[in-house]
């Protein structure tokens, strides 16, 4: 997913225009279910990626929206997402792979990548454009833990949990000593560094301009200045920072000197069929990050 932000002023847009803008949330409700056991597989996300569209926000407590490209996510990926895929080293982990256009991506050039996602809609999307995912939160037992040569917090996947000192340790369990992550941060741009702890709720407009809202769950939003902060703190070295339309992200290298994660025990029936290959420690190298990996 991806979380876009600006300062509103003067007029705001209808919010039934998905035009990009933080606009002002005034909508009639309908009620949220029962039960929604994880915020991302609520049915107003799922309901926009099988529709393939939005208008669908993160809304915030205090009643302002936050735009998500859902158009964007579930389209190919574009010159800016394969800038990112040519940084990427050997085996992939997309974490929040949402629709998976960057996990296809991979796939289609050969490259070994496996997407997580809590959402059912966005694993069943992944695998529909052909590639490889697993219905799972990062927080849970994943394959290859330790192994990953490279790991994605891409369109404000740094936010999941609402705590990114929390999920920077364990993007280090996840990754080989050494390995790249990387990142997609807020621009700061005209409002200032951000660095947000967020409680927010998925909502999506219906043409008639009514909404659907999922169950509140904590976020946050991360600057490239803030970002580096927390990573420096927990012992990430950078490697990199760079914008390119419109987007930012950042580059970092995992500890080499980290403590020993012990492997954890996975269930193997729920593994994407290949994951063997995906993990194995035959993988793809890229030594130059502007160019494609080749296999090893």
């Amino acid at each position: 997913m991806s979380i876009t932000h600006e300062t509103a002023t003067g007029h705001a847009p209808d919010p039934t225009q998905n035009s990009g803008r933080t606009v002002l949330d005034s909508a009639p409700e309908s009620p949220a279910p029962d039960t929604a056991p994880r915020p991302w597989s609520a049915d107003p996300y799922s309901q926009a990626l099988r529709a393939g569209r939005g208008p669908l926000f993160l809304r915030r407590h205090d009643g302002w929206l936050l735009p998500l490209e859902v158009e964007r996510w579930c389209a190919r990926a574009d010159e800016v997402d394969r800038q990112v895929l040519e940084r990427c080293e050997g085996a992939v982990l997309d974490v929040g792979c949402g629709p998976g256009r960057l996990v296809a991506e991979l796939a289609v050039q050969g490259r070994p990548a496996l997407g997580i996602d809590v959402s059912e809609a966005a694993v069943d999307h992944t695998v529909r454009l052909g590639g490889q995912a697993l219905r799972r939160s990062v927080f849970e037992p994943l394959p290859g833990e330790g192994r990953w040569d490279t790991a994605l917090l891409i369109d404000g996947n740094v936010g999941i949990g609402g705590d990114p000192a929390v999920l920077l340790r364990r993007m280090t369990q996840l990754l080989t000593p050494g390995g790249l992550l990387i990142v997609e941060t807020v621009a700061d741009g005209d409002v200032g560094e951000v660095d947000e702890r967020l409680s927010v709720r998925i909502v999506r407009f219906t043409s008639d301009a009514h909404r659907t809202t999922g169950p509140s769950f904590p976020w946050a939003r991360l600057g490239t200045p803030a970002l580096l902060r927390h990573a420096a703190r927990a012992g990430w070295h950078p490697d990199g920072q760079w914008t390119s339309g419109g987007r930012s992200f950042v580059a970092l290298r995992n500890p080499v000197d980290r403590p020993a994660h012990p492997a954890r025990h996975t269930n193997r029936a729920a593994e994407p069929p290949n994951s063997t290959a995906v993990i194995s420690s035959q993988r793809a190298r890229n030594s130059s990050p502007g160019r494609p990996a080749t296999a090893s």
